[in-house]
């Protein structure tokens, strides 16, 4: 017996239905009832860092982080929109993938993360 897969994330919000409304508009997150989202079967990451982490913002206790299959290409729609995208190329991990990030306007902080493919 063992867990198969996330099942939900849940955290508190100031405005939950303009964030919500955010996540769906920019990241096609959470659009159909109750934020159901099915997600394509991939690779997921369940990691927990020292509490002294410089990982991500030391004021926030997550990072969510979410696989994407066209990074730059959903960096330029954000950017478009005038949301702050952070790359560094040292985060880009051969055989593991590139990386991006982002604040959602509530100031959560969010990894965009496109897998390498193996080939």
């Amino acid at each position: 017996m063992a867990v198969t897969g996330i099942g939900g994330f849940f955290f508190r919000a100031r405005d939950p239905e303009a964030l919500r409304a955010w996540y769906v508009e920019h990241l096609g997150v959470g659009s159909v009832p109750y934020g159901a989202w099915d997600t394509m079967a991939g690779p997921s990451v369940f990691a927990p860092f020292p509490a002294d982490t410089d990982y991500f913002p030391e004021d926030h206790g997550f990072m969510l982080n979410l696989r994407v299959d066209d990074l730059e290409g959903l960096c330029a729609s954000l950017r478009a929109a005038g949301i702050a995208v952070i790359t560094n190329p040292e985060w880009d991990m051969p055989g593991v993938g590139r990386f991006a990030r982002i604040h959602d306007p509530e100031g959560n902080p969010l990894e965009l993360w496109q897998p390498d493919k193996g080939d």
